[in-house]
């Protein structure tokens, strides 16, 4: 019935369609499997990608050829650039979607792939001969064979959602639970914990009065998250925002005593940055009020997702304490928020292509690896396919560094560094934040993409020389082009900005921190002429290559520096006990992470500089 295929992806969701798409786009046979046809690439909580590094890790998906950022950009019911006060590095993009209209469009692009088959049924163990996986065996018995495979299961393994006092099997609302595969693995030698995880209740948008809410709007020059010309919407929904109080929260302190997460029902540890309101009004108790955002969940619903609600309580405490919230008074729900405990698999198990180290051929990606969140998931899934491919095809994986792409860190920091919580991407995790931008991430990771043999770049590729080119033109333009103080000094004044008092070259102002590109072509012409013809992405682009040259120079000259440990290679096989120099916790973790340079292992966690100076001296003998 099955013909074996070079990649078998197990799960659905945003890790799993990524995955697939991706070793599909590498001309690999692929099988993606999942429990439920009508869930593929479902947004099981809020209706919403990108945020504070999370938006630069859609564009890096986006500029590797994957599929988030298209789908994201053609299912938006609203976007805002954050952090647009702060510099451009802290830039992030953030799109609400249409929840049913975000699931369909996956779909669609997956079935539109003719290398990509569906089955839809659950995966209860592998086919594992030696130390190489060889297949999957569903639920109804069918033996699947496939060179490689690629666990996404979510948070459907041993999944165990809680309510109050009550608590069911399921891996999402309405969804039973895996098993089998976590004992299989145990029982080859993983190691598995738990995680917990939670979602707010849903509302009717039909019964909250939104007069009493604060308005948010979606910005008035919407960007988007792909580098390709997508069918964006041309409107927007607004988005609400309102407040907690001390009524609400002495409400909500009221069913404590029910709550899973307080009387230790549930064991896993829950995300440290997206706390269940119950755990906001325990651990911040001097705080008399806590920020929700009421967002519509897509174009054709009256269905409300309530930000920053996120709990387990019972569901008579949750709607009590929602009826005393500004605007909800009146309040319908159509279902009460949850906790949901699953298995994860430590990531330290895990060669930064996302290979484990005790199965060959076997990949995680995913909240399996302890993370959270859909960017994460679905930039895992992507490298993970790619990954899955270029074993295939018999070639070396693709790891990308620290100072190429926020992909890099979130590998290196999951694989060197574990996590014991689910893991969260900030920009404060990465090292080299004005060289790891959205702005420039088609340009860091296209040419890559391109060369390990991703289809169908040629038009990503077009656009990052003409980027390139109409970088070095504004560039060559504003140091050839000067201004004098009666052009300018009225605009540097009105942006209080210092006048001049000599004849200055356009490049000298543009380095000014509140003078933009686009008003300094104003004052010539010719230029403004030239510079209208590129786009608004291209602008801005060349504006921050140019405003913050000097920085991005000095970052590049540390990552040169960085880069020769990464390039001191060591073997998957090194024998760390056989240097009596180290410390025990350096000779363990170093046998069990398996670094594949001196780079990777003066980043894992209990190993110390005099471990590496010792691990260089002995490979310098």
């Amino acid at each position: 019935m099955f013909t074996k295929y070079d990649v078998i992806v197990v799960g659905a969701g945003h890790a799993g369609c990524e995955a697939a798409a991706a070793a599909a786009n590498m001309g690999c046979r692929v099988i993606l499997i999942t429990m439920n046809m009508q869930t593929i690439a479902q947004m099981s909580c809020n209706p919403a990608m990108g945020g504070v590094a999370k938006g630069q890790i859609v564009r890096e998906i986006d500029a590797m050829g994957g599929y988030s950022g298209i789908v994201t950009d053609e299912t938006r019911v609203q976007f805002r650039m954050l952090n647009r006060s702060k510099g451009p590095a802290m830039w992030s993009p953030r799109a609400q979607s249409d929840r049913n209209l975000f699931a369909r469009k996956w779909r669609n692009l997956l079935e539109d792939q003719p290398l990509i088959d569906m089955w839809q049924d659950m995966v209860k163990s592998l086919i594992v001969e030696g130390n190489i996986v060889k297949g999957v065996i569903t639920g109804m018995g069918q033996e699947i064979k496939g060179d490689t495979v690629v666990l996404t299961n979510g948070t459907f393994l041993n999944g165990v959602i809680h309510i109050g006092e009550k608590q069911f099997g399921g891996g999402r609302a309405g969804e039973s639970a895996a098993k089998g595969i976590t004992e299989q693995l145990v029982s080859l030698g993983f190691e598995s914990g738990r995680m917990k995880t939670g979602t707010p209740p849903r509302l009717d948008g039909r019964s909250i009065d939104y007069s009493q809410t604060e308005i948010q709007e979606g910005d008035s020059n919407p960007a988007k998250f792909s580098f390709l010309d997508t069918n964006v919407p041309d409107k927007q929904l607004c988005c609400h925002i309102t407040y907690t109080n001390p009524e609400v929260h002495e409400i909500l302190r009221t069913g404590f005593e029910k709550s899973p997460m307080f009387t230790g029902r549930i064991q896993g540890i829950g995300p440290r940055y997206c706390p269940s309101i119950e755990d906001k009004i325990d651990r911040f108790a001097d705080r008399d009020r806590h920020q929700l955002f009421i967002e519509p969940e897509g174009w054709d619903t009256h269905e409300i997702y309530i930000n920053g609600f996120s709990s387990s309580l019972p569901e008579e405490v949750q709607f009590k304490a929602l009826q005393k919230i500004p605007g909800l008074q009146n309040v319908k729900m159509f279902r009460p928020g949850y906790a949901i405990e699953y298995d994860y698999f430590p990531p330290t198990q895990l060669s930064l292509s996302l290979e484990t180290h005790l199965i060959h051929n076997l990949f995680f990606a995913g909240q399996i690896n302890g993370t959270t969140g859909y960017e994460e998931a679905a930039c895992q899934g992507m490298m993970a396919g790619m990954n899955a491919a270029l074993r295939v095809k018999d070639k070396e994986p693709l790891v990308l560094s620290r100072s190429e792409a926020y992909i890099g860190v979130l590998i290196d920091d999951l694989v060197n560094k574990g996590t014991e919580e689910p893991y969260r991407m900030f920009t404060s995790r990465a090292e080299y934040r004005i060289l790891l931008r959205q702005d420039n991430a088609d340009i860091r990771l296209t040419p890559i993409a391109e060369k390990i043999g991703m289809k169908n770049m040629e038009a990503r590729i077009q656009r990052i020389q003409q980027k390139n080119a109409a970088t070095q033109f504004i560039k060559t333009s504003l140091q050839q082009i000067s201004l004098t103080p009666d052009q300018v000094n009225d605009y540097l004044k009105s942006i209080d900005s210092s006048p001049i008092e000599l004849k200055t070259k356009m490049i000298q102002l543009l380095s000014r921190p509140n003078v933009s590109l686009k008003a300094l072509s104003k004052f010539n012409e010719g230029l403004e002429s030239e510079f209208s013809k590129f786009d608004d992405e291209i602008l801005e682009s060349a504006e921050i290559n140019i405003k913050y040259e000097g920085y991005i120079k000095k970052e590049q000259e540390l990552v040169d520096k960085m880069s020769r440990l990464e390039g001191v290679k060591l073997h998957s096989e090194f024998n760390y006990h056989a240097i009596p120099a180290l410390s025990n916790e350096a000779k363990s973790k170093l046998t069990r992470i398996k670094p594949s340079s001196i780079g990777q292992a003066s980043r894992i966690s209990g190993v110390s500089p005099s471990d590496i100076s010792i691990l260089l001296v002995y490979i310098g003998r």
